[in-house]
C-alpha cells in the first residue's frame, strides 16, 4: 500500500509517541496468526478472490531477538486469469522501541513485480535499501531520514494496533511515517469512533474503526479510501478491512485467528 500526506508539526510527532504502548504491553505475541478471505466487487457481486495471513514470531537478528514479522497475500488460482496477486512481506523489529530494523517486499499485482529490501539503521538515522521492479532497473541507494521513527510496510500494520486510541476523540488524526519505492511519506490514519461490526461467520464483535490515506498506484485509488475495523480491546484483532480500487472495491474478513495475548473480550455475546 502507498500512502501520502504532509504532515510537519511537532506536537503532532509527540502525541504519537504517547499513544504507542510499551514493549510489555503489545496487542500481540510470537505464535499469532491471523487469516484473511478477501472478496473483490464486480458488478453487484462479491467474489471470494483471495486470501492473506499475518503471522508473529521472535527470531535472532544483529545480535539480539527482534519481532519477525512475515504476511502472505494470494488470489485463489481460478481467479488467477483476472488479476493475479502474489505478495511476502517480511520485517525484523526492535521489541523494546519498535523500531523497523531490516524489511523485504517481493510482490506480482498483475503484470508490476516488485523487490525491496530495506535495513534501518535507526542510531545512525540512515536506510540502506535495494529496489527493482517491471519498470525500472536495480537500484541500491541510502537514504538520510529525520527520525528513526520510519516503517515499512508490514510493521506499520502491527504498528497501527500498537496506538491508543482512546487517547483521540473522533476525526482525530494519528501522524506516521512509512518507506516505499525508497522515498519516506508522512501519512496520517483518522480515528472514527466505535461500532459493531459482524464478521462473515455472523459473529458480531465490538470495534474501533479508523480509516487510511491511499495514493494512486496500480491497485488503489487515491484518497482516504480505506477504513479498518480492529477489535476493542487487548488484542486489536483487525476483523475487517474495506478499500476502494482502480476498478471496484475489496474487502478483507478475519477467517481464523489462533495464539493470541489475550482473551477476545470484544466478541458481543
Amino acid at each position: 500500500m502507498e500512502f501520502s500526506h504532509k504532515i510537519k508539526s511537532f506536537v503532532a510527532c509527540l502525541l504519537l509517541c504517547l499513544t504507542v504502548a510499551n514493549a510489555q504491553n503489545r496487542p500481540f505475541q510470537p505464535g499469532e496468526k491471523l487469516t484473511y478471505n478477501a472478496f473483490y466487487n464486480l458488478g453487484m457481486i462479491w467474489l471470494h478472490a483471495g486470501e492473506v495471513q499475518f503471522s508473529v514470531d521472535q527470531k535472532p537478528f544483529g545480535g539480539k531477538t527482534a519481532y519477525f514479522f512475515e504476511a502472505v497475500g494470494k488470489t485463489i488460482p481460478k481467479y488467477d486469469w483476472m488479476y493475479k496477486v502474489r505478495d511476502y512481506y517480511k520485517s525484523y523489529v526492535d521489541i523494546d522501541t519498535f523500531n523497523s530494523l531490516w524489511a523485504e517486499r517481493n510482490t506480482l499485482e498483475g503484470s508490476n513485480k516488485v523487490y525491496e529490501n530495506y535495513t534501518f539503521k535507526p542510531r545512525d538515522k540512515h536506510i540502506y535499501y535495494t529496489i527493482k521492479n517491471s519498470k525500472t532497473k536495480l537500484l541500491k541507494d541510502t537514504l538520510q531520514v529525520s527520525t528513526n521513527s520510519v516503517f515499512d510496510v508490514l510493521t506499520l500494520i502491527y504498528q497501527c494496533r500498537n496506538l491508543n486510541f482512546e487517547r483521540y476523540k473522533v476525526n482525530e488524526k494519528f501522524p506516521l511515517r512509512i518507506i516505499l519505492d525508497g522515498k519516506v511519506y508522512p501519512i496520517f490514519l483518522r480515528y472514527l469512533g466505535k461500532e459493531v461490526v459482524k464478521n462473515k461467520d455472523e459473529k458480531k464483535y465490538r470495534c474501533i474503526r479508523f480509516s487510511a490515506l491511499l495514493v494512486e498506484g496500480s491497485i488503489f485509488k487515491g484518497g482516504e479510501d480505506m477504513n479498518i475495523w480492529v477489535t476493542d480491546d487487548d488484542n486489536r484483532v483487525p476483523i475487517l478491512v474495506e478499500a476502494k480500487i482502480l476498478i471496484g472495491s475489496v474487502k478483507a474478513y478475519l477467517r481464523t485467528m489462533e495464539g493470541l495475548k489475550y482473551e477476545v473480550k470484544a466478541l458481543v455475546r
